[in-house]
């Protein structure tokens, strides 16, 4: 049996002993000073059930998730099982990050042949396959260098602190020169403490404080408030999320991007587009900028680009570039040649126009089929969203619909003031699928009325 074979028959059922190798010497080994040391055993490596690993997880892991009361141990495409075999239609895609569902076999097999090749070298020497994902991200974007970082929140922290050395760089007889950012309300940029200060939620910043200082939030879309600030000369860069998400899947105009665009270019500030989520083929395009014909001068990437494995980017102009020197910023996982060996083969799929294109018709017909089902419902205030990033607003908490749904087989998140039920599935599902996941949403909606 092959290891992939293995791994499966491992995640859905425990498998009978007889299936695997029967172990040397019935499981046991003889170490030195002749203590016997049992052999690892694969199946005890299983846990018995979801509530064993429940339990487990709240004696092991700090209490700082809220989970959901389900464990996931293994996926198909769009499909997600716990251990006792029950099913779930995917459409979080693990907070918009599985874009081509799970156990993609063109991704399993770039993971696992540099696996056997490679996977760490650190950013003290070159790399393959970092260099081959650089070429790919510059080649179909406006940037012309990438930083590789882990995360999302890590391409933040680098293009802020690329924001302040590019001011320094370009102002160098300057005392004072611009270090403070613009963001904006229903604002996520991270975790850490400079793109902490960027969100915009106070709960999220307040047990924190004090956080990076010179961070003024301003109304999303108030373009007369954003050219104001921008033009008293102090402002860094401005942070904008093209199609905000955890704000509540809200979408830019054209004439906001535009905007900030020439109110940055007026006054010397960089404007960064933070794609996170809504980047690399969500919204139908390969950036969701792409759809306003507006450009920044960074962008930064993460979520979906190495399809599960833990990767972020950020990319720039060589205008931008040219400010940074040798030490001025490093990580020693990123770029490994292991995820970005598995974002290229996420990232050839996803740049196919034809990929792209099936995107925005999948997009299309789920807003319709959930304005035909959802649309006349009293707790539905608006169905909006770009591509497969649809967000369903409600006058109501979202939760007990959330959990109706799952209980139901379907995963969807919260999103917004938790009054917006968040749809990112993988961008690989099929329209028989989406339809599946708009007909238990609306089954699932007298939950609303029942928890109230």
């Amino acid at each position: 049996m092959g290891s992939l074979q293995l791994f499966n028959s491992f995640s859905l059922s425990v498998s009978p002993a007889t299936n695997l190798r029967r172990p040397l010497n019935k499981g046991r080994v003889s170490a030195s000073l002749n203590m016997d040391v049992e052999a690892p055993n694969p199946l005890k490596l299983k846990s018995n059930g979801s509530n064993e690993v429940i339990d487990e997880e709240a004696k092991f892991i700090v209490g700082s998730y809220a989970r959901a009361p389900v464990v996931l141990s293994s996926g198909k495409g769009c499909k997600l099982y716990d251990p006792e075999g029950r099913e779930f239609l995917d459409c979080a895609a693990g907070i918009a990050v599985n874009a081509l569902g799970h156990g993609d076999p063109d991704w399993v097999r770039a993971v696992t042949e540099q696996a056997n090749i490679l996977t760490h070298v650190s950013n003290v020497y070159y790399s393959i396959p970092q260099v081959e994902l650089a070429k790919r991200l510059v080649g179909n974007s406006f940037a012309d260098r990438v930083f590789f970082t882990n995360s999302g929140t890590e391409a933040n922290e680098a293009a802020i602190k690329f924001s302040r050395k590019f001011q320094r760089f370009i102002n160098p007889d300057n005392k004072q020169p611009a270090t403070e950012f613009i963001s904006f309300t229903n604002s996520f940029h991270g975790r850490t403490m400079g793109a902490l200060a960027l969100t915009s939620k106070e709960h999220y910043r307040s047990p924190f404080e004090p956080v990076m200082p010179g961070v003024t939030f301003l109304e999303y879309g108030n373009i007369q408030a954003a050219i104001d600030l921008i033009r008293n000369g102090m402002i860094a860069a401005v942070f904008v999320e093209p199609v905000q998400g955890e704000g509540g899947i809200y979408s830019a105009t054209k004439e906001f991007l535009q905007a900030l665009r020439s109110a940055c270019d007026d006054a010397g500030s960089l404007l960064v587009f933070d794609e996170v989520q809504c980047g690399l083929g969500r919204t139908g395009y390969l950036w969701a900028h792409e759809a306003y014909g507006v450009f920044p001068d960074m962008m930064t990437l993460a979520k979906p680009l190495a399809g599960g494995l833990p990767i972020g980017a950020t990319l720039v102009t060589e205008r931008v570039a040219s400010a940074i020197a040798h030490g001025d910023h490093g990580s020693t996982f990123a770029g490994s040649p292991l995820v970005c060996s598995a974002a290229i083969s996420v990232f050839n799929k996803i740049a196919n126009r034809s990929f792209l294109s099936s995107v925005l018709k999948k997009g299309d017909y789920m807003k319709d089929l959930l304005n035909q089902k959802l649309g006349g419902n009293p707790h539905v205030k608006e169905i909006r969203g770009r591509g497969l990033m649809i967000g369903i607003e409600l006058d109501v908490s979202a939760s007990p619909l959330v959990d109706a749904c799952r209980n139901s087989g379907l995963i969807v998140l919260t999103a917004g003031k938790g009054n917006v039920v968040r749809l990112v599935p993988p961008l690989i599902i099929s329209e028989e699928e989406l339809k599946h996941a708009a007909e238990i949403l609306h089954e699932c909606f007298p939950a609303l009325d029942n928890s109230n």
